[in-house]
């Protein structure tokens, strides 16, 4: 009787008429980009910290937020975590608390002391003008390059907006403090009180062979309102200043803010603070467009902020306001009904958003201001002036911390490569890892942890820090909801599934690699991959 065909060959002969050459398809193991760490406007690395943070390790977490963000413990609390939004997480159940877990970990180093290091001396000296959170970024990261740094602040205190422009219920001032102070501990030079008027000569004097500008939008916008005899009229980014400086002024019973943005909210809630007992917002469209955060929106009016949509300031009388009720067109456009009413109140503070100071600049060859005040720069971050960059309020982009720290992270780079002869070229970025590619059911359903709140009255009455941080068993367990989009944690599924044995496994944290002289290409492993991290790919020959 004939024997089968697979008994007649040769030994040793198996891999010439191996599975493997019947594919059409091969499996690829690969990293894809997680949507949080796309969508983070500083440029975080958030899956990597939040995968030692879910081990426990959470030093190690915080060295690896730290490779790209000076703040952690104060963007845990004022960044409006874009990387949340984007969190696939957010399809399953809820998107994962990534803000609380990065305010946990910059609170713990605070409290343990930890330390970062310093690269050896270039013995390039670099000039920073403003010390907000663009600023201290760039400084942080050029220091850790080895350049010397100094920055030249126009005002009292380090900190910029942060500490002008951000009440102390959201961003303590202790932990604002400590993390200067971790920059500052680097050998970071801080000049306060020293506002530049001559830049080509301080360049000179102070024999700096760059300088990045990163002065935050200080001035107040104003509007044209016709008064027949003005009353009490503030603007928004003087009260938040006087708040800081200790000039808090007298705002008496009752106050109209002007506006719709977030320094709006926080001038009301800062008013109900101080004692006043009625504050409106009035803002010209509806709710769902103000540009303030939903969730700022919903905090004030839990504390007794009174919101006045649809509605304009046209005519001011003393301490009378007559306000024009506004509806919305088809274009989405505010436009004015003619009807009036009158509101009575003793000061009335604009919060209709701020400008950059750039006068400094228009003297310096090869610089170019744009007619809306900002400065023109290449997509190195360098202006017109070779050696001058520029970043944060200054440039175009939208105006938050988180965006600013980006910023400076990015400039540090291009002022390092500059400083160095050459050019930084940024690495190609992976495919992202969308929804689609995860297998959702292989994880367990697990709502998000809530930080505590404050009691509604004493936010009323203090200005204790509203929002609270997680403790360690929260951290943890929010920190283990991270679904590790798109990049492999040896989870062993495609090792299992494997009808061919082809998967190899490498050991703990070496990941797999595929033996593709028995794969037949049949897909399976890639289709049980619960984070998306093996791709199909056409057989090549």
């Amino acid at each position: 009787m004939d024997k089968p065909f697979a008994i007649t060959l040769d030994v040793g002969t198996s891999l010439a008429n191996r599975t493997g050459s019947w594919r059409t398809e091969r499996p690829l193991y690969l990293d894809r980009l997680p949507p949080c760490n796309n969508a983070c406007p500083a440029g975080e690395n958030i899956q990597a910290w939040l995968y030692h943070a879910e081990e426990g390790d959470y030093e190690s977490a915080w060295r690896v937020l730290m490779q790209d963000n000076p703040l952690p413990a104060v963007h845990g609390r004022v960044c409006y975590h874009p990387c949340e939004d984007a969190c696939n997480r957010g399809q399953l159940d809820q998107a994962v608390s990534i803000h609380a877990v990065e305010r946990f970990l910059g609170d713990e180093a605070l409290k343990q002391g930890w330390k970062v290091d310093c690269a050896p001396s270039t013995g390039k000296r670099v000039l920073v003008i403003g010390a907000g959170p663009s600023g201290l970024s760039a400084a942080y990261h050029l220091r850790r390059m080895g350049h010397d740094v100094t920055i030249r602040e126009a005002g009292p205190m380090a900190g910029g907006m942060m500490r002008f422009g951000i009440p102390k219920y959201r961003l303590p001032r202790d932990i604002l403090d400590g993390e200067i102070a971790r920059i500052a501990d680097l050998g970071v030079t801080f000049e306060l009180n020293s506002k530049v008027e001559n830049l080509a000569g301080l360049m000179k004097s102070g024999k700096f062979d760059a300088a990045f500008v990163a002065v935050g939008a200080h001035l107040a916008k104003r509007v044209d309102i016709p008064a027949r005899e003005a009353g009490k009229i503030l603007d928004a980014v003087s009260v938040l200043r006087g708040m800081e400086t200790g000039e808090a002024p007298k705002l008496g019973r009752r106050v109209v803010v002007y506006g719709g943005g977030n320094t709006a909210l926080d001038i009301a809630r800062t008013a109900k603070r101080l004692g006043v007992d009625e504050t409106l917002i009035v803002y010209r469209r509806t709710r769902e467009q103000m540009p303030a955060h939903d969730f700022e929106v919903e905090e004030a009016l839990e504390e007794g902020i009174l919101i006045n949509w649809l509605q304009t300031i046209k005519q001011i009388d003393q301490t009378t306001f007559t306000v024009e009720k506004m509806e919305i067109d088809e274009t989405g456009w505010p436009q004015p009904t003619g009807e009036f009413e009158t509101i009575e109140a003793d000061t009335l503070v604009l919060a209709l958003g701020q400008n950059v100071d750039t006068s400094f600049l228009e003297k310096v060859p090869g610089v170019a201001i744009a007619k809306d005040g900002v400065v023109e720069v290449d997509a190195n971050m360098m202006t017109g002036h070779a050696g001058l960059f520029a970043g944060g309020d200054m440039v175009p982009a939208e105006r938050t911390v988180t965006v600013a720290v980006g910023h400076g992270k990015k400039a540090a780079r291009n002022i390092d490569a500059y400083l160095r002869g050459g050019s930084y070229e940024t690495a190609p970025k992976h495919e992202l890892a969308g929804f689609e590619l995860l297998n959702a059911w292989y994880y367990t359903d697990a709502d998000q942890t809530m930080q505590p709140l404050l009691d509604g009255l004493r936010r009323q009455t203090t200005f204790e820090e509203v929002v609270g941080g997680l403790d360690e068993t929260n951290a943890l367990f929010e920190a283990r909801r991270c679904l590790s989009c798109g990049n492999c944690f040896e989870c062993d599924n495609c090792y299992g599934v494997c009808p061919d044995n082809a998967v190899i496994k490498l050991g703990p944290g070496k990941r797999f690699e595929f033996n593709y002289d028995f794969c037949k290409g049949c897909g399976l492993c890639a289709a049980e991959c619960p984070c998306g991290a093996i791709k199909m790919v056409p057989e090549t020959v």
